[in-house]
């Protein structure tokens, strides 16, 4: 299918193989040898974030568990805790405990953000907490940051780690009057993915003190996750950042423009009412079905890819989906998503 336009993030015409390999012509420079990229990208995070160590990974699945197994050992714990919607736990096959024997404890409600007391109920030792910044699933919400600085200083206090998921923390900062160090110095682990802000193409890179994160680079030569030739991930990730990084307060201002227009014109209405971040959750009054099937017809008939996929809501008759604002986002005016939108039902 031909995606001329999309406002979803993760497909269109800037994620081509053509148009990726033109930009990353353009970057490599002659002289450039293969291990450069992956130094200088494990260099950049550490120093953005104020962590010691950093260690490039192919996959943020293979970084998360990795680095959960290291404080699972640390601590003699098996137990970790996170949302009941965390993406270790929805999206990977639970292969925290098909692979390193560890167990999950859901904290919370599964559709509001988890507070101090929630993680106090918990009352088995946990070797590690993830919080996910934002939390993607319940429309990127985005904890107050004197709550998140609580959080994980009890977690510490109780002799667990406090790691961060930071699939999205690019996108995170701009909800924060904190810069990237300090948001990260709340953490003793901070994984940031490579190719969702940033438009990479794969990646993860783990941060953290230089043991944690060499007792890590043994896990990941272990799970096979220590490949020689990572430069073009590398390479493209840094572009990212160059081009990117410095425009995602751009890309917050304009999800709170999409959002506004949305909320005003009454058809469906945002998770967050106000987005905290480049991420928010419409929803619609229309079943899942019925959405995919409209934005389906939706880029057969126009080349645009509204959303990459629609998601269920406890009402059949509703359902929602997820717009990450990006360089492509930029393209749609609010008005335009606003008609596009209600216009889905009349393409069913």
């Amino acid at each position: 299918m031909d995606v001329r336009r999309s406002l979803s993030q993760h497909s269109g015409p800037r994620k081509s193989p053509h148009e990726v390999s033109r930009r990353l012509a353009e970057w490599v420079t002659p002289g450039l040898a293969p291990q450069d990229p992956v130094r200088m990208l494990e260099e950049r995070v550490a120093g953005l974030l104020g962590k010691p160590s950093a260690l490039f990974f192919p996959s943020g699945t293979m970084a998360q568990q990795v680095v959960l197994r290291v404080h699972a050992e640390r601590t003699g714990r098996r137990a970790f805790a996170g949302h009941p919607q965390t993406h270790l736990h929805v999206w990977e096959n639970q292969g925290y405990n098909a692979l390193h024997d560890l167990w999950f404890h859901p904290v919370g409600d599964r559709n509001e953000l988890f507070g101090l007391d929630d993680l106090r109920a918990v009352k088995e030792p946990l070797a590690a907490v993830v919080f996910e910044l934002p939390q993607r699933d319940i429309g990127g919400l985005l904890p107050d940051f004197a709550d998140l600085a609580a959080q994980t200083a009890w977690t510490r206090q109780s002799g667990g780690a406090a790691h961060c998921d930071g699939a999205r923390l690019w996108e995170a900062q701009t909800g924060y009057d904190a810069t990237f160090a300090e948001i990260a110095a709340l953490f003793d682990t901070v994984y940031v993915s490579l190719y969702k802000g940033l438009e990479g193409v794969r990646g993860a890179v783990l941060a953290g003190d230089e043991d944690t994160i060499g007792q890590a680079a043994v896990w990941r030569r272990r799970m096979g996750g220590a490949i020689v030739d990572a430069w073009p991930l590398a390479a493209i990730a840094l572009m990212g950042m160059e081009a990117n990084l410095p425009r995602m307060a751009e890309f917050k201002a304009h999800a709170q423009a999409l959002a506004e227009a949305i909320n005003a014109d009454g058809f469906a209405h945002t998770v967050p009412h106000v987005p905290a971040t480049p991420l928010f959750h419409v929803h619609l009054p229309m079943s899942r079905h019925d959405a995919q099937r409209a934005a389906q017809h939706l880029l057969e008939e126009t080349g645009i890819r509204l959303f990459l996929y629609a998601r269920s809501n406890p009402d059949p008759g509703r359902s929602s989906f997820e717009v990450s604002v990006g360089l492509s986002g930029l393209e749609f005016t609010p008005r335009e998503v606003v008609e596009l939108i209600r216009g889905l039902p009349s393409r069913v």
